[in-house]
């Protein structure tokens, strides 16, 4: 389990918690004026349920509960994050974004002092010897972010660390044996949602045949059916305008188009996670020459178990899915192999 050396994302307001029965929580929000009579809620981060709400009067907005287990937590206001930390039962007081007070905030502040003292070090070295030695502080970075996930892998802390850790970075299998050793883990929303959509890519991987879904925009319908299994070849390229490195392929799309395209090869741009008017503003100015589907979102991502764009998938003439996640030189290999070998 390794990050870059100065990587201090998310966990930086975690901390290690018990799975004892936990007593009343006091939680405090220090606010601005600015949202002053505004209703500020507690809101899991798991579930995004709302735990709790209280009224901002006087500068402050105060929570009063209770909670069978702790909770990894947000303080929204007015659709905005006052705040992140772990809700357990003691006084917890958030001024500027940062919790202070509660064992686990505090058992938090003492992890992030000992890694962010490392960092330092690290700094302090002459640029000679960090070369020498980042291989050693990449190491004692890596072994501490283990150490906390381990030491609380059944409870909030370890979800966590967990999910945003290496839950990103597991395939199916993986996943499903580290929710077998800890089905805790297995409980949980998120993890849940990437074990499903781990397996819809396991599902839309090479080999397998395509999957069907359709869009409709401007009272027009697209049916991917309608195009796939057709008998000929099917480029696919799921991209968003404001995705820099979708853009950075449409020059590798525009020549294998240019080149294949007599010969018999589709191209379908298919917009997601994007506005209309954003990506009809892109397909102009970027000059895209083929079909594009306006409007998908989540459609086809949730079809495919698509977790990041670009992703291109290249379709065989019966459906099957010939090439998957390639991009540049390896794309531009794949779509001539296919072509050329005329299967």
């Amino acid at each position: 389990m390794k990050h870059s050396l100065f990587y201090a994302g998310g966990l930086l307001l975690l901390a290690s918690c018990s799975q004892s029965q936990l007593p009343q929580y006091v939680v405090t929000l220090n606010a601005d004026d600015k949202v002053e009579g505004k209703t500020a809620y507690i809101v899991d981060f798991d579930t995004e349920e709302n735990l709790d709400s209280a009224v901002i009067s006087q500068g402050k907005a105060v929570f009063n509960g209770s909670l069978e287990a702790p909770r990894y937590v947000s303080v929204m206001v007015d659709g905005s994050s006052a705040g992140e930390f772990f809700l357990d039962g003691d006084s917890i007081f958030i001024t500027d974004g940062i919790a202070k007070g509660g064992k686990l905030n505090e058992l938090n502040k003492k992890h992030w002092s000992e890694r962010l003292a490392l960092v330092d070090e690290f700094r302090s070295l002459p640029d000679s010897v960090q070369k020498q030695r980042y291989e050693e502080f990449q190491t004692k970075i890596s072994d501490m972010e283990t150490q906390l996930l381990e030491e609380n892998i059944d409870n909030a802390l370890g979800y966590y660390c967990f999910f945003y850790g290496p839950c990103r970075r597991m395939d199916l299998a993986e996943l499903d044996s580290a929710i077998a050793a800890h089905p805790s883990l297995g409980e949980y929303k998120r993890v849940q949602k990437v074990r499903d959509g781990l397996l819809k890519y396991a599902e839309t991987s090479e080999g397998k045949m395509f999957k069907d879904f359709e869009v409709t925009y401007n009272g027009s319908t697209f049916r991917l059916s309608d195009h796939v299994g057709k008998g000929k070849y099917v480029l696919v390229d799921f991209w968003a305008s404001w995705c820099g490195p979708c853009i950075r392929q449409t020059a590798v799309i525009k020549d294998l188009y240019k080149e294949y395209g007599p010969k018999g090869l589709e191209v379908i741009g298919v917009a997601v996670w994007d506005k209309p008017e954003d990506t009809l503003k892109g397909i102009e100015s970027h000059e895209l020459p083929w079909m594009n589907v306006i409007d998908a979102q989540n459609i086809p991502t949730e079809i495919y178990g698509i977790a990041g764009i670009p992703t291109i998938i290249l379709f065989g003439p019966d459906g099957t899915i010939v090439s998957r996640d390639k991009q540049d030189d390896e794309l531009r290999q794949a779509v001539a192999a296919a072509m050329e070998s005329g299967k």
